[in-house]
């Protein structure tokens, strides 16, 4: 078989394969793996759209994998006459681009006409919007092929419809595809069971089951309601037959009511309730008449009409035995109720469930749900038409982001790739390269590896009540004011606001110019820092000493004696110091008159050329490094650490990078505060200076035009002498310490 011809372009520093034909959609399958961009992609957290994804996503594990593209595409490409319409990315297909000769192209077409039938809609084509909703499709039809009757698919047989209404009210019901309530076969099934169920339980029952007739249920729990109570009032009588002397123990006490009896009494009906139910006696008999705790009063009334007035119509008391006697009379009631079946249907009657049953329409329920059923392969193209319309409109798009990255390497402002998550604003700039993190701990420790200087943010917005995590990744800029904590503003692709919070920052360099001053700003930094702490050292001895003066004032001797002498005035020392001076002050003037007389002497092209060549010395080995870093900036790490399997470099190169990121453009303002305006250049001017006294100064040391410089090793050798004999000279030897600062003095080289 004759290989496909494929076409390639570089496109983010790398050699892909150029999707710009049908025919090259048509071939996915015959392109090899390893040219792919990618492996598999994430179905969530993508701005696209997320039906589409799942209808890729045909095994449902949350990725989209090469082999599911490439049936997609060969699935898309057999049903349209034309495979260049996909890249139109139209919404809408008309009916001549069906290739009718393809088994699946013929269905849908038939399909799609059926859809524009069931809306009412005449035109020969079709579109994502007349697709978007199932409910609209199929709502005025009978049967849709899902297996769900409603009341509608009934029709004029009333009857029928109000069946339907009843087993779905019993039973349970299910929602069709046009929106209604409607029922499946199990639920026939189950309620013509229960049905049956119910009537041959409701004629099992004998006429020993309903002792009291029809208040058999009644009376039975109104025994049920006292049962415990009345055993407890008999065993209470059964310990006073044993023992008389246990009356007043098991019998209510005097002082328990006397304790509550200056209360509210109605307030404390469940304490009483917990009395006997009457005062027990030695005879073990409950009265009927009289003689009952109140609290339980009204049930025992209920209990002695539907039971007790009954059974003993003129007792005034009852025994244990024919208390439990009532009891037993329960029995096959109590077996019979334990057998009930038809539960569901028991709201409806006996005499109505026997009438349903009688007319037995179960037969035309199953008939219904059968003719719903033969539309279920027509239902399910509907429901592929809307597949195809949305794989018709994105599949193109899609395949920029996954077989190449051509809407991520666009230039067109309006063309983002489908990881890109909005724009992040921050310190007066914006990055278009914002991705979602699902992960921020594991997305930074991969990420990291992209040489990207990236800022994790966490996201919250007021009006979606959402919260989420973005990386963004800065491409231009300086990076001086970024740190943890500085707050930002990110819209999505929709145009909502989100309060973004920087979290995390990934550091690596960020463009050449930043790499440029680097140097300048970190000697800055340490010149700073310097001046900071001596300044700080000198405000704590300071106030060291002037604690330390207050204190010996505070404490001088009571007696009135002075305080010990201090040491004697060291004439050699100080004369060693000054000599010191004298030379410092020296060096530094013959060497401003060196640098000078140096760069007098050089024409302006030499000046400008050395300078150069310093801040080349300089700036050169961090720019250097920094080219090489962003040179091979990659986008595959931080896809790879979302869920994606990058199977090709994406590079983010300078160039392209201050695309990515956007600055803040200022217009030139006339209308500036003079003074404001003469403080600026007056600044701008002595660190101007500053920078090329210093370039001029070590250009010239480094070209031994400075000879007193410390590279002339005699000299300085000669002048760490005298100093040591200053220094070692005895105090009172004043004419050594003037000798010793005449051969310094002669010591420094002449102008």
């Amino acid at each position: 078989m004759e290989k496909y011809n494929w076409t390639f372009s570089s496109v983010g520093g790398a050699a892909r394969v150029k999707i710009t034909s049908g025919a090259d959609i048509a071939h996915l399958g015959e392109l090899d793996r390893k040219l792919w961009t990618v492996l598999s992609s994430p179905v969530s957290g993508l701005e696209f759209d997320e039906k589409t994804l799942a209808l890729m996503d045909t095994d449902g594990d949350g990725r989209i994998r090469v082999d599911e593209v490439i049936a997609t595409a060969q699935w898309l490409t057999g049903i349209l006459k034309d495979p260049d319409l996909l890249l139109k990315g139209d919404s809408e297909i008309p009916f001549s681009a069906f290739n009718t000769e393809n088994e699946n192209g013929a269905k849908l077409l038939a399909s799609a006409k059926q859809i524009l039938s069931n809306l009412k809609l005449e035109k020969d084509s079709i579109c994502l919007d007349d697709t978007a909703d199932n409910t609209k499709i199929f709502a005025e039809t009978r049967f849709n092929g899902d297996g769900i009757i409603t009341p509608a698919s009934a029709g004029d047989d009333e009857k029928l419809a109000a069946l339907i209404t009843t087993i779905s009210e019993k039973i349970g019901k299910a929602t069709d595809r046009s929106g209604a309530d409607g029922i499946t076969a199990d639920h026939i099934e189950a309620f013509y069971t229960a049905a049956a169920d119910f009537k041959a339980w409701k004629e099992a029952a004998g006429k020993d089951a309903f002792p009291y007739g029809d208040n058999t249920a009644a009376a039975l729990d109104a025994c049920n309601s006292l049962k415990d109570k009345i055993a407890d009032y008999f065993m209470r009588c059964k310990l006073i037959s044993f023992d008389e002397a246990v009356s007043d123990a098991v019998d209510v006490s005097a002082e328990k009511i006397g304790a509550i009896s200056g209360e509210n009494l109605s307030l404390r009906a469940d304490e009483i309730a917990t009395y006997p139910l009457a005062r027990p006696t030695h005879e073990q008999v409950l009265p009927l008449k009289g003689g009952l705790n109140p609290a339980w009063q009204g049930a025992f009334d209920t209990l002695k009409a539907l039971v007790l007035d009954v059974d003993f119509p003129k007792q005034e008391s009852i025994t244990e035995a024919q208390w439990l006697g009532v009891l037993a009379k329960f029995g096959p009631y109590t077996a019979w109720m334990g057998e009930k079946k038809g539960a569901e249907v028991e709201d409806l009657g006996l005499e109505a469930v026997e009438a349903l049953l009688k007319e037995d329409r179960k037969a035309d329920l199953l008939a219904l749900v059968e003719q719903d059923k033969a539309l279920e392969e027509e239902a399910l193209s509907i429901e592929a038409v809307d597949k195809l319309l949305r794989l018709y409109k994105n599949f193109y798009r899609f395949l920029n982001n996954y077989v190449v990255f051509s809407d991520f390497y666009s230039l067109d402002p309006e063309r983002k790739a489908i990881f890109q998550a909005g724009r992040l604003y921050i310190d007066q700039r914006s990055t278009d390269l914002c991705i979602r993190v699902q992960d921020m701990g594991k997305h930074a420790d991969m990420a990291g590896l992209s040489g990207m200087y990236i800022l994790y943010c966490a996201c919250h917005s007021k009006k979606l009540g959402k919260n989420m995590d973005i990386a963004a990744v800065l491409t231009d800029g300086d990076v001086d004011d970024l740190r943890v904590g500085r707050n930002a503003v990110f819209y999505d692709r929709d145009g909502v606001d989100w309060d973004a919070t920087v979290t995390k920052i990934v550091d690596n360099p960020i463009s050449v110019r930043q790499a440029f001053w680097a140097p300048y700003k970190k000697v800055g930094r340490w010149i700073s820092d310097k001046i900071n702490k001596s300044a700080s050292e000198k405000n704590d001895k300071s106030l060291a000493d002037l604690t330390a003066t207050a204190d010996n004032a505070t404490n001088a001797p009571a007696d009135g004696k002075p305080a010990a002498p201090k040491s004697a005035f060291d004439i050699a020392k100080f004369a060693g110091i000054f000599a010191a001076i004298g030379m410092a002050v020296a060096y530094l003037s013959q060497a401003l008159v060196a640098i000078f007389k140096g760069v007098a002497a050089l024409s302006l092209w030499k000046i400008l050329l050395i300078i150069a060549v310093l801040m080349l010395v300089i700036s050169g080995p961090s720019m250097f490094m920094a080219w090489r870093k962003l040179k091979k900036r990659d986008l595959g790490p931080m896809l790879n650490a979302n869920g994606w399997a990058i199977n090709a470099q994406s590079f983010v190169g300078i160039k392209f990078g201050s695309h990515l990121t956007s600055l803040a453009q200022f217009p030139r303002l006339k209308a500036v505060d003079p003074a404001a305006r003469r403080k600026a250049h007056l600044r701008t001017f002595l660190w101007t200076l500053l920078v090329l006294a210093l370039l001029a100064f070590g250009t010239l040391w480094f070209l031994d035009k400075i000879p007193f410089l410390p590279r002339h090793k005699a000299q300085v050798e000669q002048v760490e002498q005298v100093a040591e004999e200053v220094a070692e000279a005895p105090a009172t030897d004043t004419p050594a310490a003037e000798t010793a600062s005449a051969e310094a003095a002669e010591a420094a080289p002449a102008e």
